[in-house]
């Protein structure tokens, strides 16, 4: 990997790396989201810990520091994207700075899709926020959005980035494991309800 290729991916990395969820949750004086519902650090468990407003927030900053690496990696080193978004998402899945545990990448896919292919963020957003509205299981709307990416990509002819976002819709779903056994056994709770 040359010098370039690793810089991309450390800016990535860092942007990703930033839990805003925590960091958020804790100026507001709501504690440590890691101690509420799921102890994810994503915006579904802020909405746990800090209601709308908190979560509204880091899901949009989770989305757009993706964004905001891509574009400045972009900017310094064209051609390395696709290696700031492999950065953004790792970051935001496995931070160094708390020990790896990180949240579980949806707000984070769509903000690399923003930078990468806009048309298919478009269709990923209708399929979380179509999901979130109708069946109301945040796990639900997160998978089913991440596995739109790679389709879209295929569907819009962007090979050269389809492995890419299969990796990461894979990589989203594997976050999502726990979830996936709570929907296998009837647990998963609905947004708006209290958690099982």
């Amino acid at each position: 990997m040359n010098a370039e290729l690793l810089s991309a991916w450390l800016v990535g990395y860092l942007f990703g790396s930033i839990p805003f969820g925590l960091i958020l949750t804790q100026l507001a004086g709501k504690g440590d989201v890691r101690d509420v519902g799921s102890g994810n650090i994503g915006a579904t468990n802020v909405l746990r810990a800090g209601g709308k407003g908190l979560a509204a927030a880091t899901l949009v900053l989770d989305c757009l520091k993706a964004t905001a690496a891509i574009l400045i990696a972009g900017r310094l080193w064209p051609g390395t994207e696709s290696f700031a978004a492999a950065g953004a998402l790792i970051g935001h899945l496995y931070p160094v700075w708390l020990r790896f545990r990180g949240g579980k990448g949806v707000a984070t896919l769509l903000g690399i899709l923003i930078a990468l292919l806009p048309i298919a963020a478009a269709v990923y957003a209708i399929v979380w926020l179509g999901l979130l509205l109708t069946v109301r299981i945040s796990s639900v709307a997160g998978i089913a959005a991440a596995v739109s990416a790679p389709i879209a990509a295929a569907l819009l002819g962007a090979q050269n980035l389809f492995p890419m976002l299969l990796g990461f819709a894979l990589l989203v779903v594997w976050k999502h494991r726990a979830n996936i056994h709570r929907l296998k056994t009837g647990t998963e709770p609905r947004i708006g309800k209290a958690r099982a």
